[in-house]
């Protein structure tokens, strides 16, 4: 069948015809679309952006907690700060602290994903009881915690027999706090790996039964390759969260550093400085390192991540 010249030329002029509706209609949309997430975006920069910068700009100078009178004093912020021996120490707390927490969390987490996804009874109960804590304010679990770690009283020490000054000895105080952050947030890291064992193909594991593999090699060589990015996800999370400790340990150690300044974090020593010695620009300064820190850590596990998945393929 041969094409008449007419039809030669109309077909081009369609083509371009339908390319120039399909701009103006993507136009359209992202007309239409901008006016939707015009009011986050402003709220973005309102609470975020500019909070930013505005911490940026004061870490150059000398700002105190009022505002006024504030002087350009360059680097000499931050030259302070890596030198000062308090603010290592806050950040080792917060380092130690992480380096307990985040194993913990990501074990337990995919153990209790495991017993709530294989068990028969109860199911939702069980589910129930692993998340429900993570939806507690920080103040309420920490204030449980509090009363349960307190020498004499608490509920911990009369249950297990014991009398360990878990709040007051600095032994102790930081491992109390992992204990509490261990029972108030594995449910979110519990809920992320109950999702993923729920994605993985049934068929794998029938296959697998065909060939003779039992529960253990079922669970070394499928369910733990097919929870790999979601283990490095937790990982990440965890890790983010447990370096700005905060909110359980002032609150367990009733608004102070702990004893002999055992948990003090790097947040709270920021906070300190900020709001009880009144050296905003100093403070801000902290927190644009502490903000260094967090982004490298973030960009090195996608970093790991990608040549994971690079070497891979």
């Amino acid at each position: 069948m041969t094409t008449t010249s007419a039809e030669t030329v109309i077909r081009p002029a369609r083509a371009k015809t339908a390319a120039a509706g399909a701009t103006v209609r993507r136009k359209q949309g992202f007309q239409h679309g901008g006016w939707f997430v015009a009011p986050f975006l402003a709220l973005f920069v309102l609470f975020v952006v500019w909070p930013l910068l505005r911490g940026v700009y004061l870490s150059f100078t000398d700002a105190n907690i009022s505002g006024e009178g504030a002087s350009f004093v360059g680097l000499d912020n931050y030259r302070e700060a890596l030198n000062d021996p308090a603010m290592w120490d806050a950040l080792g707390h917060s380092a130690y602290f992480t380096l307990l927490v985040v194993p913990c969390i990501t074990v337990m987490a995919f153990l209790l994903a495991m017993l709530a996804h294989h068990i028969e009874r109860g199911k939702w109960l069980w589910r129930l009881c692993f998340f429900v804590p993570f939806l507690l304010p920080s103040t309420v679990a920490a204030n449980m915690w509090q009363w349960l770690f307190t020498q004499g009283i608490g509920l911990f020490n009369h249950t297990l027999g014991i009398d360990t000054p878990w709040l007051t000895d600095k032994s102790y105080a930081m491992l109390a706090i992992v204990i509490q952050t261990l029972w108030w947030t594995v449910g979110f890291s519990f809920l992320l790996y109950l999702a993923a064992l729920q994605g993985i193909p049934g068929h794998l594991y029938e296959a697998a039964r065909l060939d003779g593999a039992n529960a253990w090699h079922r669970a070394v060589h499928i369910t733990l390759p097919m929870l790999r990015h979601i283990t490095g996800l937790v990982i990440a999370l965890q890790i983010l969260a447990s370096l700005q400790l905060f909110d359980q340990a002032v609150v367990m150690m009733d608004f102070g550093p702990g004893p002999e300044l055992s948990t003090r974090s790097f947040v709270q020593y920021t906070l300190e400085q900020g709001f009880t010695s009144y050296r905003v620009g100093y403070a801000s300064a902290m927190s644009v390192i502490f903000f260094v820190i967090i982004a490298a850590v973030a960009l090195a596990r996608m970093w790991l991540l990608r040549n994971r998945e690079e070497g891979g393929r």
